[in-house]
């Protein structure tokens, strides 16, 4: 019995065929992503069944999860917010961005809001340092030029999408 959906396995079916089938491998980032679509986050049982699907060692899916920030290791809040906490964003109270939404949302940094709608995590260099401070949010949505009043309308908005 597969973790994943018949849409989902279609989904790895149309990445994996973009690839010659020696090279199914390189279809491995794309069934992750899709996996955590579906699934909200990236298990060890999800990593086996996409190994197993590409015809690779489990480890080697591992590696990729946890190279990359992108993919989720246990579940999250329904929106994910990484806030840049590397040099430049720091020079610009990158530090305090992650403080205020912590303390905003009454949750640790790492952590997850009660009802399951936030969790917020620093995160390394995520490119738009003229921008700074930076987050982004469900690793798709960039927020620059964050200051508390811009942090706390973010919050607010989520909030009342998630209704």
């Amino acid at each position: 019995m597969s973790l994943f959906s018949a849409d989902t396995l279609a989904r790895f079916a149309k990445e994996v065929a973009k690839y010659p089938y020696e090279q199914r491998q390189s279809a491995v980032m794309a069934c992750l992503s899709i996996a955590q679509q579906e699934l909200g986050w990236v298990s060890p049982e999800s990593e086996q069944e996409i190994a197993d699907y590409l015809g690779m060692p489990a480890i080697a899916v591992h590696e990729v999860t946890t190279f990359y920030n992108m993919y989720n290791q246990q579940p999250l809040g329904r929106y994910k917010l990484n806030v840049c906490t590397n040099l430049p964003c720091q020079l610009r109270n990158g530090q305090h961005a992650l403080e205020h939404l912590c303390s905003r949302l009454h949750v640790e940094e790492g952590g997850t809001t009660a009802d399951g709608l936030f969790t917020v995590q620093k995160t390394e260099c995520l490119g738009a340092c003229a921008d700074a401070p930076v987050m982004l949010v469900n690793d798709r949505q960039m927020v620059s030029y964050m200051t508390d009043e811009r942090l706390d309308a973010l919050v607010d908005t989520l909030k009342a999408q998630a209704k």
